[in-house]
């Protein structure tokens, strides 16, 4: 039964890691996303929080995905007067998304679900040898 659990907590940990891939590359996608009427918003930069969710019917803790939210915070502006998303000074807000941070945040997510693919391969690894050894 254990060994169920591990592939439970595991294919979990998988699932929260892939929202924020996802996430994430929403936010590359969206990097140049600005508004397009004079001082309209542009994209917001979304962020992934996680949770400790409790299994019932096993009594495993696992993670799980709490909320995708907006990151709070100003957007930076730059000068373009010609832009259609302009203000009346001729300033455009562009999205707070720092594609550094996007990277970093992709880098660390795709091993998160690295280690958890490897806990349920060895795990079924695991279950296979031992009804193997009950044949």
């Amino acid at each position: 039964m254990d060994l169920d659990k591990a592939l439970r907590i595991s294919a979990a940990g998988m699932a929260a890691q892939s929202t924020r891939l996802r996430v994430v590359a929403e936010n590359l996608a969206n990097r140049d996303s600005t508004g397009e009427s004079p001082g309209a918003e542009p994209y917001r930069r979304r962020t992934v929080s996680f949770a400790e969710r409790l299994e019932r019917e096993t009594g495993t803790r696992a993670v799980a995905v709490s909320r995708v939210a907006g990151a709070p915070g100003e957007f930076p502006r730059h000068y373009d007067p010609s832009h259609p998303a302009a203000d009346a000074t001729g300033y455009v807000k562009t999205p707070n998304v720092d594609s550094l941070i996007e990277v970093m945040d992709m880098r660390e997510a795709q091993r998160s679900y690295s280690a958890n693919l490897s806990v349920l391969e060895t795990t079924r690894g695991m279950l296979t040898r031992a009804i193997e050894a009950l044949r």
